[in-house]
């Protein structure tokens, strides 16, 4: 009876004003969710669950790394103004809707100034070129040999600039480094190799065609090849590219061939020596560039602009999903405490599971509301069934319990107490639900309309949301605070890890 009153003041410190959270603590929700999950875990054997979470989670790592590759992805060519014109407008919808939300945001003057000079961008007539590529590769030397001997004699205005040196560095998963912005921003890549592509730099020339950047595969120091090599060499490059470039975008030079000794046979008979620099060979390379601006400067501005707005509404939607999180994190946490006294004082798995339903139908309403997806009722509580049942069938139920379950083993007076176990798993997969729900709003468009859910990529959203927060430490401080709200006077909770 003691800890039936302190539950009774924990659920008394949580507002219960929503007719949906007193009825569904009331079971008034259907049977028919409780019976079909029911049968779906006795199906499910513990080996079952352990492998389709591994499985699941594959997949889901192979899907976030392709993604990587994928994003602002342009439409395809050729790139009309109309397109370029919309997506300017996009980028400034969304940051209107950062303001509708968000009155005082900081960023919202500079956002504004970004999409005047965006629309400015697209009477641009500068070209900017810019020279890319590894260490040691001569970005520099080419760079100053192309501006003193072709772009003086262009009659386009023209501007360079020079990246560091890529894959210097890697990411913290071990990939090296991404192409750098400067390149995505530039209207043409020159993007320099010394001999065979290694896979990094394939995978930035996947990365700049990904974006429609028009880039030139530029196979500089081909002097140090032999003379029957360097055709070779060229095709070679060529052939790798295919799918990603046009053969005539691949081009041979020698932008600073290295000395040579010169011997010069006099009158006399006798014979000078000396080591001389040969002209820069870069003459097809300066042929290939005059024909590209020729004929697709437009295209080039119109491009660059178009990136440059998909990276401005990018940034806007990101501060958006910053507000909204920062709003929707409280109702999670409300949400996942009125689970945790629920569970705990009815401490019967059908009850349990029936009350969660009901509770996290609520949840879906309130973030959708904060996230401009509207679902009603009926629509809320089909998302609620259906995550509980992606939760048993990816085995999150199950390892998130027995994890907990173990946890609580270590403290024999918490583990006895009624439903402790029921009440912190329900909390710690209600806040999965709800972090689920975040992280899919958030990828959809700020636009979107609500109540019709993807649930494959809302499953995808559930196991990157499992695998952040299944850390032992997240887990051990979670169960913590928990405990000590369902048992306030619970002696200090000791979890080994």
């Amino acid at each position: 009876m003691e800890v039936d009153s302190k539950v009774a003041e924990t659920e008394m410190a949580v507002k219960l004003g929503r007719p949906i959270l007193v009825g569904g603590i009331g079971l008034s929700f259907s049977l028919w969710v409780l019976e079909s999950l029911h049968q779906e875990v006795v199906q499910l054997g513990e080996y079952t669950l352990l492998g389709a979470l591994a499985l699941g989670s594959g997949f889901w790592l192979w899907k976030q790394r392709a993604a990587k590759n994928a994003t602002l992805r342009l439409p395809e060519k050729p790139l009309e103004r109309e397109t370029v014109v919309q997506a300017i407008s996009f980028a400034s919808a969304a940051i209107t809707q950062l303001e509708a939300e968000a009155q005082n945001h900081p960023a919202i003057a500079t956002l504004r100034q970004r999409v005047a000079s965006s629309t400015a961008e697209l009477e641009r007539q500068e070209i900017r070129l810019v020279v890319t590529g590894g260490k040691n590769v001569g970005k520099t030397t080419l760079m100053r040999v192309l501006s003193d001997s072709w772009g003086t004699q262009e009659q386009q205005k023209l501007s360079w600039s020079e990246t560091p040196a890529l894959f210097t560095a890697t990411d913290a998963d071990g990939t090296q480094t991404d192409i750098s912005d400067e390149a995505i921003a530039s209207d043409l890549v020159l993007f320099i190799t010394t001999g065979d592509l290694t896979e990094s730099e394939f995978q930035a020339l996947k990365q700049l065609a990904a974006l429609n950047q028009r880039t030139i595969l530029v196979f500089n120091k081909q002097d140090q090849y032999l003379p029957e090599e360097r055709p070779l060499v060229l095709q070679q490059l060529q052939k790798r590219i295919l799918e990603i470039l046009q053969p005539e975008d691949v081009v041979g030079i020698a932008a600073a061939p290295g000395m040579v000794k010169v011997r010069q046979h006099q009158g006399d008979g006798s014979v000078q020596e000396w080591m001389a620099q040969p002209a820069p060979e870069i003459t097809q390379l300066k042929q290939q560039l005059s024909q590209i601006l020729v004929q697709s400067k437009q295209q080039l501005v119109w491009a660059s602009t178009f990136r440059a707005a998909l990276a401005l509404k990018a940034e806007a939607v990101k501060l958006l999903n910053e507000v909204r999180r920062d709003r929707a994190l409280p109702i999670i946490e409300q949400f996942q405490w009125i689970v945790a006294a629920t569970a705990f004082a009815n401490p019967v798995p059908a009850l349990d599971l029936l009350a969660t339903a009901a509770i996290n139908a609520q949840l879906v309403m309130d973030l959708g509301a904060i996230y401009q997806q509207k679902f009603s009722l009926q629509q809320a509580q089909t998302v609620a069934g259906t995550m509980g049942s992606l939760m048993l069938k990816l085995g999150l139920v199950e390892l998130s319990t027995q994890t907990i379950s173990g946890m609580l083993k270590s403290n024999a007076i918490t583990f006895v107490a009624g439903g402790i176990v029921q009440g912190v798993s329900g909390a710690y997969l209600t806040r999965l639900a709800g972090l689920s729900l975040i992280e899919y709003f958030q990828a959809q468009d700020v636009a979107a309309a609500g109540g019709l859910l993807n649930f494959d990529k809302l499953g995808e959203k559930l196991q990157q949301v499992f695998q952040q927060n299944q850390r032992v430490a997240f887990l051990q401080s979670f169960v913590k605070q928990a405990v000590g709200r369902l048992i306030p006077e619970s002696p200090q909770l000791i979890i080994g890890s």
